[in-house]
């Protein structure tokens, strides 16, 4: 997956989740591009990472406190806008979004739109916020896949397997999307993608730029690399006879 469209790829530093960007990766043989999405304060659900606009735009100043209208005169880089989430998907129809909710607001946001646009297969919705994805889960009625939420990746990491099995059950998600590790502490193992798989779920790894890293993951059979460098992971699936390209 191309992480905010492939933000540290040598040509894009400094325009990650513009348009460019996820055209970039698209171009390069990207079919799953990742994002994070924030609401203005007429409730446009907009790609962007932080809550302000200082580090990345020309603007300054929370978000969420903006119009649309007056967020779209903001420029990342000099000369990209903001991208509205609905922009993206019509731009890149071939393609398929994991979303990642920011902010409040957000969840409603980008159920009204999947409903709208008929999108419920082309979207993973995933939050560090468990209400508020437990709120999309609840507005879209399971028809769209979603990422474990924190709480829910700490029970199946250390809960019994009758136990996780349940959970699965119960609270349906797609996929564990977790870092490799957390501080000195090893996530990503080969038993727990076993388990992972075990229970029907994929195992998706953030946010992954070493090839060597890149390699030992696939090894241990993880399903997803998010990668800021699309660059470096397609040269690494390339070789090992596993990237393909698709119309």
């Amino acid at each position: 997956m191309a992480h905010r469209g492939g933000a540290l790829h040598p040509d894009l530093v400094g325009l990650e989740n513009t348009l460019h960007a996820f055209r970039h990766a698209a171009a390069l043989g990207y079919r799953y591009l990742e994002t994070d999405v924030h609401v203005t304060r007429d409730h446009r659900l907009v790609a962007f990472h932080d809550a302000v606009l200082d580090r990345m735009t020309s603007h300054s100043g929370p978000l969420a406190t903006m119009l649309a209208e007056e967020l779209a005169q903001a420029r990342i880089g000099g000369a990209h806008a903001v991208p509205s989430m609905a922009d993206l998907l019509e731009e890149l129809p071939e393609c398929r979004f994991n979303i990642d909710l920011k902010a409040p607001g957000a969840a409603e946001a980008l159920a009204d739109l999947v409903d709208r646009t008929g999108a419920h297969d082309r979207v993973c919705v995933g939050s560090f916020s468990s209400r508020d994805l437990q709120e999309f889960r609840r507005l879209t009625g399971g028809r769209v896949a979603t990422s474990a939420a924190p709480r829910e990746v700490a029970y199946f990491l250390t809960a019994s397997w009758p136990r996780v099995t349940r959970l699965v059950r119960r609270r349906p998600f797609a996929a564990l999307q977790i870092p490799r590790k957390r501080g000195r502490l090893p996530l990503v193992t080969r038993s727990v993608v076993r388990r992972a798989h075990a229970a029907g779920v994929h195992v998706h790894v953030w946010t992954v730029d070493d090839p060597v890293e890149m390699v030992e993951l696939l090894e241990l059979g993880v399903d997803g690399l998010i990668t800021d460098r699309t660059d470096v992971l397609k040269d690494v699936l390339t070789e090992r006879g596993l990237w393909r390209d698709q119309p």
